[in-house]
């Protein structure tokens, strides 16, 4: 007799959604992903793997060679995921706010704000990122409209405004950013993605940026400003990765002019230590900061 989905326990039901996000969003789910999530007995993850078989026949096959589990093309979700849990599961993990101190499921960093990105889209997305392998997506571009692209997905990351994905431009051979909305369709290229087209050969993502924020010296009550971020010996210490240095900065709508010329009523903070952002190529969307020197423009 089959199991239903009705029949099980919301403790089982939890493990049985986890072994669903994992499979359908990183391409591939282990026995021991549901252990080591769950911290339960390998019978238990593998009565669970049989129970999720029995309701959802069609949904994964067992590669032999890997020796796991991957969707299949006739892949239907069980469960209904929100967005903003998935995103939440990339950003922070499965564990509803507890610290498991689990591998993240991809790289995937932010301060947070969400958009909604189409699953199937993040789905495929995030799959190529797994596996180190290209994709060919329909991309909508503020610069330049519709165009085919090939693209090696690196990261996944929050930029204030909207969720992008980092990744390889095999047109114009560079890391860019890729708003996920804008995204209509995702090709796998069924091909490993090469070395310099990885996560670790992107010097942008890989460098950390020292900011010190201190209260713009054009506010009347700097303690105001001090006491609003917490700061110490009046001055808010952050470092942030490269890639995303801007995107904080604008969305925190930070003076990045060198003289802190910019307005202090709507920009509360200043960039004291500029000289940081030489050679930031996301630093073109800092307010105030010179234009030409950081290189190229954020998602495009």
């Amino acid at each position: 007799m089959k199991t239903s989905i009705l029949e099980l326990s919301q403790t089982q039901k939890e493990r049985l959604a986890f072994l669903e996000m994992r499979a359908f969003f990183t391409g591939e789910l282990k026995r021991a992903d549901i252990e080591a999530r769950f911290g339960v007995k390998p019978a238990a993850a593998s009565r669970d793997l049989t129970a999720y078989r029995e309701i959802a026949e069609l949904n994964l096959e067992y590669d032999q060679t890997t020796r796991c589990y991957r969707p299949t093309a006739e892949f239907n979700p069980v469960f209904e995921f929100s967005t903003e849990r998935v995103l939440s599961w990339l950003l922070q993990g499965f564990g509803d706010g507890l610290d498991l101190r689990l591998r993240k499921a991809a790289p995937c960093e932010g301060p947070g704000n969400l958009v909604k990105p189409n699953l199937e889209v993040l789905a495929a997305i995030v799959r190529a990122l797994c596996a180190k392998r290209p994709v060919r997506v329909s991309y909508l571009s503020l610069s330049s409209g519709s165009s085919t692209r090939e693209i090696v997905p690196v990261a996944i990351a929050d930029n204030g405004l909207r969720w992008h994905v980092r990744a390889f431009d095999r047109e114009k051979k560079r890391f860019s950013d890729f708003v996920l909305t804008r995204i209509a369709k995702v090709e796998d290229l069924s091909e490993n993605a090469l070395e310099h087209e990885l996560l670790g050969a992107d010097e942008q993502w890989a460098r950390i940026v020292e900011l010190e924020l201190v209260p713009h010296p054009g506010v009347k009550w700097p303690e105001a400003i001090d006491a609003d971020y917490g700061m110490e010996n009046g001055a808010l210490r952050l470092r942030a990765r490269a890639a995303l240095a801007g995107y904080v900065l604008r969305r925190w709508n930070i003076d990045c002019s060198s003289d802190h010329s910019l307005d202090a009523s709507a920009h509360h903070l200043w960039l004291r230590n500029t000289p940081t952002l030489y050679g930031v190529e996301s630093a073109t969307l800092a307010p105030g900061y010179a234009t030409g020197i950081g290189g190229m423009n954020g998602s495009l």
